[in-house]
C-alpha cells in the first residue's frame, strides 16, 4: 500500500502530470476534431519506469486506438514523440538522427544513475519554453545534414496507425468478416528483421533494424563524384524553366565562393555556373545536389566537362573535316565489308577455275597473229576439248579476227562450216 497512488510518498512529486501529450502528425492522424482520453498515472513509463499520464484515441476510421508510451521527460530528451519515438522534425529513428548530427549517447541505462539524469534533465526543461531539445540535442537540430535532408520524411504517414493483423484469420477461424477491426492480410516473414521491434532499442539507438535499412538505403542513393580533373570548377544546372534564371542562381551559388561567370541557355532550359576556386565549386555541388530548389522547381546539378573531353567525346571530327556525331543508342551498327570475291561480282558468280599450264606450239607464219582473250591466252594456244569460261557481266566476248577460219572442235555440224557457204575464200 505504500507505493499505491493514494499514498503520499516522497517520490509522488517525480510523477508527471500533463494536460496534452508530445506527439508527431502522423500518430494524431488527419481528424484536426480528434477525441482523447486521459488517464493520470495510467501506466509508468517503458523508459523511466515512472508513473505518467496516458492518453488514447483514434486517429481516424478504420485505424486502431494508440496510447503515449513513455513519459514527457524521456520524450523531450530525445525529441521524439511519446508513441512511435521517431524524431519529431524528420520523422527518423534516433539511431539516424544521432548519426547524422554525429552525436553521442550520453543517457545511463542503471536505474539509479537513470533518476538522477532524469531529475538534472527536468530542471534544464523547466528552465525553457518546453519546445526546445535539451541536452546533447541543443543546437544540433538547427544544422541539418545531408543523409537527414535526403531521409527525412516531411509528409505523414499514415499507413503506420493501420489496425494488427487478425491472428484468427491467419489460422482461418475468423468469423467476423467484414466486420473484424483487423486486417485481413498475409503477415510479414518471421525471419524479417523488421518483424522484431524492441521499444528500448529505439529510444536509445541501438540495434534498431528499421534505422539498419534506411542507413543502407542512403549509401546506395547516387552521389555526385567530382571528377579527377582538378581544372573543372563549373557546375552544370539544368531544369531551369522560365522562372529561374541569372540572378536567381548567383544569389544562391554566392555563399559558396566567387562565382566567375553564369551562362544561362534559356533554349535548353539550362546554366553553367564557373566558380573561381574548385573547393568553391565543390563545396556548392555537395550542398545542392538533389536537394536544390527555387522557385518551386528542383533544379539538376552535374559537373561541367573540361574542353579536352568535349573535344574527344562529342566533337571528333572525321577524315573529310565534316562533324562526326556521338551515335544513337539502340540503332544497329553499320554492316561489315563485302568479301574480296564478290566487291566486283554483282550476280555472286563463281571465280573461274585455274587454267592448266599450256603447251608452247609454232604459231602459224600466214595471217596475223591471233587476239589475246581471257587471261591473256592466245586462242590458238587453246588445247582442242577446253572451253573456256563465260566472260564477266558487262564485257563482250571476243570475236577472230576476219580472215582466220574457227577451230574446228567449236563445230558440230556442216551448217557451221563458213567454208561451205562461201564466207571465207579458200586458196583453191
Amino acid at each position: 500500500m505504500a507505493t499505491s497512488k493514494g499514498a503520499n510518498t516522497y517520490n509522488r512529486q517525480n510523477w508527471e502530470d500533463s494536460e496534452f501529450p508530445v506527439l508527431c502528425q502522423t500518430c494524431l492522424g488527419d481528424n484536426p476534431y480528434i477525441r482523447m482520453t486521459k488517464e493520470k498515472f495510467g501506466k509508468e513509463c517503458k523508459i523511466c519506469v515512472r508513473p505518467f499520464t496516458v492518453f488514447r484515441w483514434c486517429p481516424g476510421a478504420r485505424m486502431r486506438f494508440k496510447k503515449t508510451e513513455v513519459c514527457q521527460t524521456c520524450s523531450k530528451i530525445k525529441n521524439v514523440c511519446q508513441t512511435c519515438l521517431l524524431d519529431l522534425e524528420y520523422g527518423l529513428p534516433v539511431q539516424v538522427r544521432d548519426a547524422a548530427l554525429k552525436v553521442q549517447e550520453s543517457m545511463p541505462k542503471s536505474d539509479v544513475n537513470k533518476e538522477y539524469y532524469t531529475q538534472n534533465m527536468e530542471k534544464e526543461i523547466a528552465n525553457t519554453d518546453g519546445t526546445t531539445p535539451v541536452g546533447a540535442l541543443v543546437g544540433k537540430s538547427q544544422t541539418p545534414s545531408d543523409m537527414l535532408l535526403k531521409l527525412a520524411r516531411t509528409t505523414p504517414y499514415y499507413k503506420r496507425n493501420r489496425p494488427h493483423i487478425c491472428s484468427f484469420w491467419v489460422k482461418g477461424e475468423c468469423k467476423r468478416g467484414e466486420e473484424c477491426p483487423y486486417r485481413h492480410e498475409k503477415p510479414t516473414d518471421p525471419d524479417d528483421p523488421l518483424a522484431d521491434q524492441n521499444i528500448k532499442d529505439r529510444f536509445y539507438g541501438m540495434n534498431d533494424p528499421v534505422a539498419d535499412k534506411l542507413i543502407k538505403r542512403f549509401g546506395n542513393m547516387p552521389k555526385l563524384e567530382p571528377p579527377e580533373d582538378k581544372t573543372i570548377s563549373t557546375l552544370y544546372i539544368g531544369n531551369l524553366g522560365e522562372k529561374v534564371g541569372e540572378k536567381e542562381l548567383r544569389d544562391h551559388f554566392y555563399q559558396f565562393g566567387e562565382v566567375r561567370s553564369v551562362n544561362v541557355v534559356s533554349k535548353q532550359q539550362c546554366a553553367f555556373v564557373q566558380f573561381t576556386t574548385r573547393s568553391a565549386a565543390e563545396a556548392a555541388a555537395e550542398a545542392s545536389f538533389n536537394k536544390l530548389i527555387i522557385n518551386g522547381r528542383r533544379l539538376n546539378i552535374k559537373w561541367g566537362r573540361s574542353q579536352g573531353q568535349q573535344q574527344l567525346t562529342g566533337k571528333k571530327e572525321g577524315e573529310e573535316g565534316q562533324l562526326m556525331l556521338e551515335p544513337v543508342p539502340g540503332l544497329p551498327g553499320a554492316l561489315p565489308p563485302p568479301p574480296e570475291e564478290i566487291t566486283n561480282n554483282f550476280f555472286n558468280l563463281q571465280p573461274p577455275p585455274m587454267m592448266p599450264p599450256m603447251p608452247q606450239r609454232v604459231m602459224m607464219s600466214q595471217g596475223p597473229p591471233p587476239m589475246p582473250i581471257f587471261g591473256g591466252v592466245p586462242r590458238g594456244m587453246i588445247p582442242p576439248g577446253i572451253r573456256l569460261p563465260p566472260p564477266p557481266p558487262g564485257v563482250m566476248p571476243m570475236r577472230p579476227p576476219p580472215g582466220m577460219p574457227p577451230r574446228p572442235s567449236t563445230m558440230h555440224y556442216p551448217s557451221q562450216d563458213p567454208t561451205r557457204m562461201g564466207a571465207i575464200q579458200t586458196g583453191k
